[in-house]
């Protein structure tokens, strides 16, 4: 459910779906269920029919798969829920009668299951190599028959509850699964920052639209799209790609550069929103300094800070660092959290909010 130009990520997925006439889906649901059930409801909004299934504990994919099987008597399909997924690959992938397997290309090959292919076939499959042999990589997204769930209930009762098991078996035993090229538009996030590229992607793709109120003397480039109720202020600069949803008021004298998403009912003041992939959610935002990026590493990270200090700019929050990211064995960004339960993760390339709360 983590918003990417104000649409959760899942809500890509379902789209790419209906694009396709795949009109009957169904949803593992487990972790904070309530608000995947509340949000897509029966379906209905996206011209589809969404049934959903309880895995009570999340203890694998094919685990997953199984919960589902008395809704499977027909080919089906297997989509992770939290990556972007567009109509395009979906259409590659439905052509085919074989049991067929989307594939990409990834800078950080061993984070998932690196795969090889012959004569357009995947002919090795091994799950997040420590060296990865190949740059080619399974997104996790399967075409399979209905005789496939026989073979998952065997591996799940041997306490092999990942699809990456039943996948290796099948290709070992001489079974073929195709592997179908996607066309690079399927963004996963491995790494907060990864959601800053997926959101700067996703605005380059959003139509303009303003239904909110403008009011004189706003400068508006390239495309923006304002929600329903939202105002914008006299003296006000914004430069898409940006997208601000609903019932927001935006200055007087406010400045939003591009790739940034602003949520539901959020005021912003006589405020300057630097050009590097921002996203904030309800709430009301006052920064004392403008955001900043080129950040090469973070000073002084420990637990219960309140400051972070980069090279001369400083962001200051209400709550505590409640978690370190590192990669490579340095800290590359931390989370923080306020009082009110609102989160800031602080990255060394850019800055990603998302939060309900009072944040300055």
């Amino acid at each position: 459910m983590l918003p990417i130009a104000n649409k959760p990520i899942l809500e890509y997925v379902i789209e790419a779906l209906a694009d396709n006439n795949i009109r009957n889906i169904i949803m593992v649901v487990g972790y904070k269920k309530e608000s995947i059930m509340s949000y897509f409801g029966d379906g209905n909004k996206w011209g589809v029919e969404i049934n959903y299934v309880f895995q009570e504990k999340q203890i694998g994919t094919a685990h997953a798969l199984l919960q589902a099987k008395d809704y499977i008597d027909d080919e089906f399909l297997v989509l992770p829920g939290d990556n972007i997924i567009d109509k395009e690959c979906i259409a590659k992938l439905i052509k085919g009668k074989e049991k067929a397997l989307v594939i990409e290309e990834s800078e950080l090959p061993s984070k998932y299951g690196v795969v090889k292919i012959s004569d357009g076939y995947i002919s090795q499959f091994e799950e997040k190599p420590v060296v990865a042999e190949t740059n080619i990589i399974s997104t996790g997204i399967y075409k399979f028959e209905p005789d496939i769930i026989d073979l998952v209930e065997q591996f799940v009762s041997e306490g092999k509850n990942n699809l990456t098991d039943v996948i290796q078996h099948i290709i070992k035993s001489g079974e073929k699964i195709k592997g179908i090229k996607g066309n690079g538009k399927w963004k996963d996030a491995v790494y907060p920052w990864d959601l800053l590229k997926m959101n700067a992607d996703a605005l380059r793709e959003i139509p303009p639209q303003q239904a909110g109120k403008i009011e004189e003397n706003v400068v508006i480039k390239g495309k923006v799209s304002i929600g329903e109720d939202s105002i914008i202020h006299s003296g006000c600069y914004i430069m898409g790609p940006v997208i601000i949803g609903k019932g927001c008021e935006i200055g007087p004298n406010a400045c939003i550069f591009p790739s940034t998403s602003i949520g539901n009912n959020v005021t912003m003041v006589n405020k300057l929103i630097e050009p590097y992939d921002i996203q904030v959610d309800e709430g009301f935002y006052s920064f004392e300094e403008p955001l900043t990026a080129n950040v090469k590493n973070l000073h002084r990270i420990t637990e219960n800070v309140t400051k972070v200090d980069h090279y001369g700019t400083s962001l200051t929050t209400t709550g505590k660092a409640v978690e370190l990211l590192e990669f490579e064995g340095e800290a590359t960004a931390a989370a923080f959290e306020n009082e009110n339960g609102g989160r800031v993760v602080v990255c060394t390339t850019n800055f990603f909010i998302d939060t309900e709360g009072f944040v300055e």
